[in-house]
């Protein structure tokens, strides 16, 4: 569970854990690390997403290039314990690879702004700057404050200066490529007790016992529908609006999971 100013288990950690059995009857087929998103491709075709974090000098930026391939699943989704950002995608795109291996628990496919409810009486906290959702989270009247790790777009506010917008707001939406800057847990121990709280992107994984304990209730993550089409995309450094025909975009509710 996450308390403020107290830490249990990372939340990537318990994502490791619980997927590193079926990690170890996996096989990978291919790894693709784009400008955009990094996936990772099963033997028979499962295939997950991660945002790719901007990478900073070097000539080699990933350590283990070349070889990704070659090696167990179970360490490629250990890749998710990494210190550093980049090999934490790869980890992160490799659990979503196998969490989309697994009968889909129930979802609905609705548009995450609608299905929220958000009336002009709303403190929305949007954490990571979803452009397409801004304007119309603006229309509804709702007091939207906007928190960024990058704090230089104008009218956005800094994580230190995001944390009180975080403790009063009653809808949260938080990017899933928290979970690669490894900044999601101190995310979640902010927030007082909004009435929803949702991780949102192609990173997120539909894991509702990691997020057991946390105010998150709500997961819209992707499932990858046409692998070899994304792929392409994500290697020719597309992003979300390039992949979007070849992904379902899905709503996992977790209530009934975090309070029980």
């Amino acid at each position: 569970m996450i308390e403020k100013g107290k830490m249990t288990e990372p939340i990537l950690t318990k994502l490791a854990d619980h997927l590193f059995n079926m990690a170890r009857r996996a096989e990978i087929d291919t790894v693709r690390i784009g400008l955009g998103y990094t996936a990772v491709r099963l033997r028979g075709g499962h295939t997950g997403l991660a945002w790719t974090p901007p990478v900073q000098g070097g000539c080699s930026p990933l350590e283990e290039a070349g070889t990704l391939t070659e090696r167990p699943v179970a360490e490629l989704l250990r890749m998710v314990e990494a210190e550093t950002p980049l090999p934490r995608a790869v980890g992160l795109a490799t659990a979503n690879a196998l969490l989309n291996q697994l009968p889909r628990p129930p979802v609905v496919k609705e548009e995450i702004i609608e299905s929220l409810g958000i009336a002009a009486t709303d403190r929305v906290a949007m954490v990571g700057y979803f452009g397409p959702l801004v304007q119309r989270l603006r229309q509804t009247g709702c007091q939207l404050d906007i928190i960024e790790l990058d704090g230089s777009r104008p009218g956005v506010l800094s994580p230190d200066e995001g944390r009180p917008v975080l403790a009063r707001c009653n809808v949260a939406i938080v990017t899933g490529t928290s979970l690669v800057t490894g900044t999601c847990e101190a995310l979640l121990a902010d927030l007082g007790q909004p009435r929803e709280a949702v991780l949102l992107g192609p990173s997120s994984p539909f894991c509702p016992e990691i997020f057991a304990g946390t105010p998150l209730t709500r997961i819209a993550g992707a499932r990858v529908v046409d692998s070899n089409a994304l792929l392409r995309v994500v290697s020719e450094g597309g992003g979300t609006p390039r992949f979007k025909p070849y992904v379902c975009f899905e709503t996992m509710f977790l209530s009934k999971v975090v309070s029980s």
